[in-house]
């Protein structure tokens, strides 16, 4: 395990390109958002995926969300109307996870079988640019149902396990994960706030 510390608001582009050659061979980071810091995998490589779900001791059962680089990539993972899009515009980047119906290129150990999925574009520079080649997992960095921690040593002790890269920004402020947002029904059904 590599840990690799910089900036918030001015990142090293050298720990951005080597946290994205972890994700495209097999990879799993441990990555800041503009919540709590994140597990992420390719979503693409289900073997990745899989180590997602066991480090966190998540059911496979229940579905991760997705985290793409901006408003614009969002259509290559869900299926988007004009009202969906104009809402997206208007919350996003920021702390929000949307639950959209999934397009067919989003695997199935992702979504747990489900025709719908959580889109994150986070108000966070280094996990957009995290995702600018290709989509990745977007989840707490915490045992399931366990407390959500804020500096990296934390986390890795709680995991108790080896994921293969860190990136330490130091602590951040929030503990509260992303609010979750239906918006596969008529009107907005708010999931967790």
């Amino acid at each position: 395990m590599k840990i690799l510390k910089t900036s918030n608001s001015s990142p090293d582009e050298k720990v951005i390109n080597e946290a994205i050659d972890v994700l495209a061979d097999d990879g799993v980071i441990i990555y800041p958002t503009d919540t709590v810091y994140g597990l992420g995998a390719n979503i693409f490589n289900n073997k990745a995926v899989r180590r997602v779900f066991k480090i966190k001791q998540r059911n496979l059962l229940k579905p991760l969300s997705i985290l793409v680089s901006n408003t614009d990539a969002i259509d290559v993972v869900a299926k988007i109307s004009r009202y969906q899009k104009d809402t997206l515009d208007k919350y996003l980047p920021g702390p929000y996870t949307f639950i959209l119906n999934k397009t067919p290129v989003v695997p199935r150990v992702v979504t747990s079988g489900l025709t719908h999925v959580g889109v994150r574009v986070p108000e966070n520079e280094i996990a957009c640019k995290l995702a600018k080649i290709f989509p990745i997992t977007t989840t707490s960095a915490n045992l399931s149902d366990e407390e959500v921690l804020s500096t990296p040593d934390e986390i890795l002790e709680q995991l108790g396990c080896d994921v293969d890269l860190v990136i330490d920004v130091g602590p951040l402020e929030s503990k509260n994960a992303s609010t979750i947002i239906d918006l596969t029904a008529p009107q907005p059904i708010f999931i967790r706030r």
